[in-house]
């Protein structure tokens, strides 16, 4: 089996190739994420890379790992610096998958969960934010074969009910998805994304 951290290594560090093309005049446009310039988007990014290295070196019930600010001028740069440090801090967990990760926020009570969940949960939130990004910039973005199957398999065991409806909810309702949909699209179109959404003109 293929640890999960593998998986998501690869998903982040094809995150960062995107987020390298960003110049600060990119900062402002729009994204796919409803009210979300690019800057929102990638402190987004960058302050729950923060918040998963926190909770991987067990201090992630600390909500200051959380707390969430636009990116500036630096934008590129810390987020490239965030990625490094999420990713060390899963390959120090060794064989230690079933260790605990508190992410407070997730709305259960305790928000506990296995290290292999958590890290679960990050590898789709940057198949997803990677997509952002790139079409945010007009610019493509590949799904690498080797992570379809479990970045589809986890996506589905996302629920699909009343915990999307809440404004800032992490994602909206699925939208209609087509027999013939590629699994990347799958995937958009489960969580609520477009594949074919362009910034307005």
């Amino acid at each position: 089996m293929t640890d999960i951290r593998d998986l998501n290594a690869r998903a982040v560090r094809d995150s960062m190739d995107i987020v390298r093309q960003v110049q600060v005049t990119d900062l402002g446009r729009p994204t796919p994420c409803a009210g979300w310039t690019l800057a929102d988007l990638l402190g987004h990014m960058t302050v729950q890379h923060r918040g998963f290295a926190a909770a991987a070196r067990g201090d992630g019930a600390e909500m200051k790992h959380w707390e969430f600010a636009p990116a500036g001028a630096d934008a590129v740069q810390q987020y490239l610096a965030a990625s490094e440090d999420v990713l060390a801090a899963y390959a120090a967990l060794g064989g230690e998958l079933d260790a605990v990760f508190d992410l407070p926020e997730f709305k259960i009570d305790p928000p506990r969960f296995p290290a292999r969940v958590g890290i679960g949960f990050h590898f789709i939130d940057y198949v997803v934010h990677a997509w952002d990004v790139a079409a945010t910039l007009g610019v493509g973005y590949v799904l690498r074969p080797e992570l379809e199957a479990e970045a589809l398999r986890i996506t589905l065991a996302v629920p699909n009910g009343d915990n999307r409806a809440p404004a800032g909810a992490p994602f909206v309702p699925a939208l209609d998805i087509p027999e013939d949909a590629s699994t990347l699209d799958h995937i958009l179109l489960y969580l609520g994304r477009t594949p074919d959404w362009r910034p307005a003109a």
